[in-house]
């Protein structure tokens, strides 16, 4: 399993800091999440992480249960298969024009792995959705089953750390439950760790242990989701949250 160390984050866009010296470990097999409202640079982190925003300044690395294991560097071509993100919206995210096979084999012919076929076929299983479903499009699919097939084109590559960008927020409250539900499945299954952001406590809270609060580019503060249920923040920008998120209700098992 692996795991993320975030040092000292700084993405600034033309002039604009949109994060601000983020720093926060993901222990191996863990699931981390960040919330904040709209505009906190919660998302930049996760694009920052595999690569799709650029880092001023700052480290990204991945640690390792396993002492002394050789770990890709960011950016890297093996690192990019080790670590997958799954975008917020499932309408943009597929190819419009592109048959769910065609989209789940892509990830592979670019890595170089063989046995397309077989690897599709497991992964569809994987996320509840039969193989016939290979041969449509994303506009003959819903969105819980669009999301669906996003997660599995992510899982295709087998990654150890999945990047999770408010994964649900676009969906059905039903469909929602059945989603969150697959993932943390999955994690169990596959021994993954997850970075997941979210504006949503009752979501992120569903799936991690740990999270992290954002506010105008930086961390305010380190929550356990037990101590944000017994009403333990320390920053007014946390309560303010709780107060925002009327109805919020989670069990700490």
């Amino acid at each position: 399993m692996i795991g993320l160390r975030v040092q000292g984050l700084r993405v600034v866009f033309d002039g604009f800091t949109a994060v601000d010296g983020v720093s926060f470990d993901l222990a191996p097999g863990e699931s981390f999440g960040i919330v904040g409202e709209s505009g906190s640079g919660k998302s930049t982190v996760l694009r920052a992480v595999c690569g799709l925003a650029p880092r001023t300044s700052g480290r990204v690395t991945l640690t390792s249960s396993v002492s002394g294991t050789p770990l890709p560097e960011p950016g890297s071509k093996t690192f990019r298969r080790r670590v997958q993100m799954v975008f917020q919206d499932p309408y943009g995210s597929l190819h419009p024009r592109q048959t769910v096979d065609r989209q789940l084999a892509e990830p592979l012919a670019i890595h170089g792995i063989g046995d397309a076929p077989a690897r599709i076929a497991r992964a569809l299983d994987e996320v509840g959705l039969p193989r016939g479903f290979r041969f449509r499009y994303p506009h003959q699919l819903s969105g819980g089953q669009r999301q669906r097939v996003a997660i599995a084109r992510a899982l295709i590559l087998e990654p150890q750390l999945l990047l999770l960008d408010e994964p649900t927020s676009a969906l059905d409250a039903s469909v929602q439950a059945e989603v969150l539900n697959l993932l943390e499945a999955l994690r169990a299954q596959r021994g993954l760790s997850f970075l997941m952001v979210s504006h949503d406590l009752a979501v992120v809270t569903h799936l991690c242990s740990r999270l992290a609060v954002m506010q105008r580019g930086r961390v305010v503060e380190e929550v356990s989701a037990a101590a944000l249920v017994a009403g333990e923040q320390r920053a007014p920008y946390t309560r303010s949250l709780m107060v925002a998120a009327e109805g919020f209700v989670r069990t700490v098992a």
